[in-house]
């Protein structure tokens, strides 16, 4: 479903230049940093500029959801149709928050910084703001995770391929 999120966005973005397109696919929830490097990978961008672009994009939303998604749910939760929505959004991320409410800055660490499908940077800021986690405490283990994502998807996009060309 992601790789074709990715196709879709890159043919609407068709004439951008390729670090708005993997900047942008990166701030988007669903494919984020890894739709982004993949994305890079497949345009060709150099994977230096690639982590660059998709780390920036990737941070981008996490402050203004750390700081603003909880007067935003509690502002639509006051309609009658959004309400359910929000309170299964919520419930949905959640049921993702053992490990960060256990450790904390660890563990939103790790479950941002494994990409895996389901984690990442939105869900991980979405649930350390509904955790109550302090700003402080959860944005620097939220970076660190963008970062280590970065690391893991540079690898299997990037490292992965050569290393199979390198041998075929």
């Amino acid at each position: 479903m992601a790789g074709n999120l990715v196709n879709w966005f890159v043919n609407l973005m068709n004439g951008a230049p390729k670090e708005l397109i993997i900047f942008l696919i990166s701030m988007i929830p669903i494919l984020e940093l890894r739709g982004g490097v993949l994305a890079a990978s497949a345009l060709g961008v150099p994977m230096w500029r690639a982590v660059l672009f998709c780390v920036a994009g990737n941070i981008v939303p996490i402050p203004f959801i750390l700081l603003l998604i909880t007067p935003i749910f509690s502002w639509l939760k006051q309609t009658r149709y959004l309400k359910p929505k929000i309170e299964r959004l919520e419930a949905k991320s959640l049921a993702k928050s053992e490990q960060i409410q256990k450790y904390e800055f660890a563990g939103l660490l790790i479950f941002v910084g494994i990409p895996l499908p389901g984690t990442g940077a939105w869900t991980g800021s979405l649930i350390a703001a509904l955790l109550g986690i302090k700003t402080k405490k959860a944005l620097p283990a939220i970076i660190l995770g963008v970062f280590m994502a970065a690391a893991i998807m540079c690898v299997i996009s990037y490292g992965i391929p050569a290393l199979v060309r390198m041998i075929g």
